[in-house]
């Protein structure tokens, strides 16, 4: 059985070394392309965009693929809502992998925001130092305020930026010391970032220094969409389909 499998986070690096090593299925992860030197998962691998919706239902068909996997960031809304319209169209099972987003616990004071430009107006409000780790494609909403921003991302982001602020290139995980350094070493008074779940020692730093989280809510999935939580329960979803 070929499956496609919509890469990109660590569970999917995770269910693609299962897959690989599953006789009877053949998977290929898509990439997008959105850094240089991705880390590249177990078996084969193709990296860009399909052109859309009826693109990746075209590269189903051809590879006569037997399901598909969306397995990308919780807040890769588009390519979601492309693998929820393509599987339909080409009459293939799709399973979204998600991690489970985070839960507050005894010491955390959270904010929620709907999106990026809410955060920003929420955010003056909150604190005047703020570590920013909502990703490059969200910077440009915090551009205007006159704030001292700490910024982080895996790669430089494009302007706008803000107009004060220091950035820090880093890929994940995190280690707990290191992000409480961080947090002392800017005086943040206040972490901004996403719900993508998983591993967050960010979030176990700004409780024990009673930093404020200014948290963006997750977009919402492609309605009638089974999802597992694991790569193990995506793993045994496509071997009950064989």
């Amino acid at each position: 059985m070929r499956v496609l499998l919509l890469g990109g986070t660590s569970e999917a690096r995770v269910l693609a070394g299962l897959l690989a090593a599953e006789p009877g299925i053949d998977v290929t992860s898509s990439l997008a392309g959105a850094t240089s030197d991705p880390r590249l998962p177990p078996g084969r691998t193709r990296s860009g965009g399909f052109g859309g919706a009826a693109g990746m239902a075209g590269w189903l068909r051809e590879h006569r693929a037997g399901a598909l996997v969306d397995a990308t960031h919780p807040f890769a809304a588009t390519v979601s809502r492309h693998a929820a319209t393509a599987a339909r169209t080409a009459d293939v099972p799709l399973l979204a992998l998600r991690r489970p987003g985070w839960t507050p616990g005894p010491g955390d004071a959270w904010h929620w925001a709907d999106t990026a430009a809410h955060a920003a107006a929420l955010l003056p409000a909150l604190g005047r130092r703020p570590f920013l780790t909502t990703g490059r494609r969200d910077l440009a909403a915090f551009a205007a305020l006159p704030l001292d921003f700490l910024i982080r991302t895996v790669t430089p982001p494009p302007p706008p930026l803000p107009a004060r602020h220091r950035l820090v290139l880093g890929r994940g995980p995190y280690p707990l010391d290191g992000e409480r350094a961080l947090l002392r070493a800017h005086r943040a008074d206040v972490l901004v970032t996403k719900d993508s779940g998983g591993p967050a020692a960010k979030l176990a730093a700004a409780r024990e220094a009673a930093v404020p989280v200014l948290l963006l809510r997750r977009p919402p999935a492609p309605p009638g969409v089974p999802a597992a939580a694991t790569p193990e329960a995506a793993a045994q979803w496509l071997r009950d389909l064989r």
